[in-house]
């Protein structure tokens, strides 16, 4: 049996148009097809065992004494050192620690460890997030002892969406290396790493097992990813310590205070979001995303959280008033 499960976890991985060593990835559609237009059904979705994992607590990463750590977006205009400044600014105080990702209609960035500078310049702590999709493992490598000599607090490590996600379809995927491997790398360059685990993507029988893959390989920190409110993060939060994991877990808090910022969130998570979340408005949000966070951060074995707000050319400064209203009242 274990030989039949193994030859059908290489033919998923072969399959897979991430070729993900460690499948599935959290792009999984309800009814399991692939993130991928038109692909079909997501290779690693059979009924096989997941390859084992090794236990592994995962390191305790430093708090400010018992305040929660607070992981916030940065919202900025792509390729604007300009706008990146501004935001930092207004978010300066407001968290601990500031997280660079992408999305799909902004995905040409300044490369990580470059953002990261600009943030250190403005005294801010950068948390960038590394993709394995517009990169092979030599650059990779590259690019990880750059953040290091930046200074970052930590990088996040995910595999990223496929270019047919996006406006740039054009562009060829690498995924030379998975999240997981990406994590061994980033371990090896001695930064603190965390990466994203989705308890509500299909199928969710996999997504433990999945995850305690990337803390075996290293990871310190698990952000708990959008799953339905603060219920369903309490559940996945003891799941995960009753595996053993020992450190730091974040849960993802939507932010929406505008008409474009929730749309935003409905494009990538509106499913997995609190009963009509979506509906508030600005001051609503802001008072929301509070309550929610608190709901959340009451569970003991949740460590803070990240203010995840989406926003589109033209408000990213907007987002970051009403994150940084956010943060520095979970911060007082």
């Amino acid at each position: 049996m274990a030989n039949i499960a193994q030859a059908a976890w290489e033919v998923a991985q072969a399959a897979c148009p991430k070729h993900m060593a460690h499948g599935p990835c959290a792009g999984v559609a309800d009814d399991g097809a692939c993130e991928v237009p038109g692909f079909g059904s997501c290779p690693y979705t059979g009924e096989w065992p997941f390859p084992a994992a090794p236990a592994a607590a995962g390191r305790a990463t430093p708090r400010a004494g018992t305040r929660p750590f607070i992981l916030t977006d940065l919202p900025a205009a792509p390729l604007d050192a300009a706008s990146l400044r501004a935001a930092a600014r207004t978010l300066a105080g407001a968290a601990d620690a500031f997280l660079l990702g992408d999305h799909g209609a902004e995905r040409v960035q300044f490369p990580p460890s470059y953002r990261a500078r600009i943030l250190a310049g403005e005294g801010l702590a950068a948390w960038p997030g590394i993709n394995c999709r517009d990169r092979n493992r030599v650059a990779l490598e590259g690019e990880l002892a750059a953040c290091a000599d930046a200074g970052v607090a930590g990088v996040h490590c995910v595999t990223g969406d496929h270019p047919a996600l996006g406006h740039r379809p054009d562009a060829t995927g690498v995924f030379d290396v998975d999240s997981t491997g990406l994590v061994a790398l980033a371990r090896a360059a001695g930064l603190p790493v965390s990466v994203a685990h989705a308890p509500a993507a299909p199928p969710v029988a996999l997504r433990l097992p999945r995850l305690l893959t990337k803390v075996a390989a290293g990871a310190d920190v698990v952000v708990v990813d959008h799953c339905g409110g603060a219920g369903p993060v309490h559940r996945a939060v003891d799941a995960l310590r009753a595996a053993g994991f020992a450190g730091t877990v974040l849960a993802c808090v939507p932010v929406a205070t505008d008409a474009v910022s929730a749309g935003v969130l409905a494009g990538f998570a509106a499913g997995r979001l609190p009963h009509r979340y979506l509906e508030r408005s600005r001051v609503d949000g802001i008072g929301a995303a509070v309550g929610l966070a608190r709901e959340v951060l009451a569970h003991p074995g949740v460590d803070g959280v990240n203010l995840s707000g989406g926003s589109r050319a033209g408000n990213s400064l907007a987002m970051a008033r009403d994150l940084a209203v956010i943060g520095r009242e979970l911060r007082s």
